[in-house]
C-alpha cells in the first residue's frame, strides 16, 4: 500500500473545505441561505464530515492537529463572511436597495 504524504492530505482536506464554500456560493437563493433549515443541515453535515476526515487524519499522524484546527478555523471564518454578505444583501434589499 502506497504510503500518503502530509502534502497531499492537507490539499485534499482544502479540497474538501473549498467544496462546502462553493455549496454555498453557488446556491442561488440567498434567501434560502438565510431562512432555509434544510439548507443548514446540509451544510451542518457536510461540515462534521469534513471535521471527521480532519480528525482522523489527525489520528493517523498524516496531518498535525494544528493544520487540522486551521483548516476548520479558516473555513469557519470563510463560512461567516459569507454569511454576512447574504445578510448585508438581503438587509439591502428588504430596505428597498439594489445590491
Amino acid at each position: 500500500m502506497e504510503s500518503i504524504s502530509p502534502e497531499l492530505a492537507l490539499d485534499l482536506l482544502y479540497q474538501e473545505a473549498d467544496r462546502i464554500k462553493m455549496l454555498i456560493k453557488n446556491q442561488q437563493n440567498q434567501f434560502c441561505i438565510s431562512q432555509c433549515k434544510a439548507f443548514e443541515e446540509v451544510v451542518d453535515t457536510q461540515m462534521y464530515g469534513l471535521y471527521r476526515q480532519v480528525s482522523f487524519s489527525v489520528r493517523l499522524g498524516v496531518i498535525s492537529e494544528e493544520e487540522g484546527q486551521q483548516l476548520l478555523s479558516d473555513l469557519e471564518h470563510d463560512l461567516n463572511q459569507l454569511y454576512n454578505e447574504i445578510y448585508e444583501k438581503n438587509k439591502a434589499i428588504e430596505n428597498g436597495k439594489e445590491v
